[in-house]
């Protein structure tokens, strides 16, 4: 049962990538440790994705996310709706090397104003790992929680 509900989650999110879908379909809640040692979640676009295993999500570097994940990596993205939810624990790092921005480029990113362009040094990838998962489906009450 845990590799079918798998499969379906990795599906799901894989289908989210890239900004291909609109309204709430798509985010993905990031929490990480603040300054204060609490939990503190932010939703982003998911930008790549390899299913469960891995997530990235584009963001600027004058927020608060790259010194939280240096501070402590330890993370939760959580993607919900009244159909599921995908609970991933595992781990986040901070990337702003060329080679990694260009391979989190979205072609509708050029039509955005955040950033002037892949090589924008603003421009902040976060890359979340998973070490572990808790998926529920409601429409059958599938559920599958281990380590990956």
């Amino acid at each position: 049962m845990n590799k079918e509900v798998i499969t379906r989650a990795s599906e799901l999110i894989n289908s989210m990538t890239e900004y291909k879908l609109g309204g709430m379909e798509g985010y993905a809640a990031l929490s990480l440790i603040d300054d204060n040692g609490y939990p503190s979640a932010t939703t982003f676009c998911i930008t790549k994705a390899d299913g469960i295993k891995w997530l990235t999500f584009n963001t600027a570097t004058d927020r608060p996310y790259a010194e939280r994940i240096s501070k402590n990596n330890k993370a939760c993205v959580c993607i919900n709706s009244s159909a599921y939810t995908i609970n991933l624990v595992g781990r986040a790092e901070a990337l702003t090397d060329l080679e990694t921005k260009k391979e989190n480029w979205l072609p509708i990113m050029d039509n955005m104003t955040h950033w002037s362009g892949v090589d924008d040094p603003t421009l902040l990838i976060i890359r979340f790992t998973t070490e572990r998962y808790t998926i529920t489906f409601a429409d059958d009450g599938s559920y599958a929680a281990g380590n990956v």
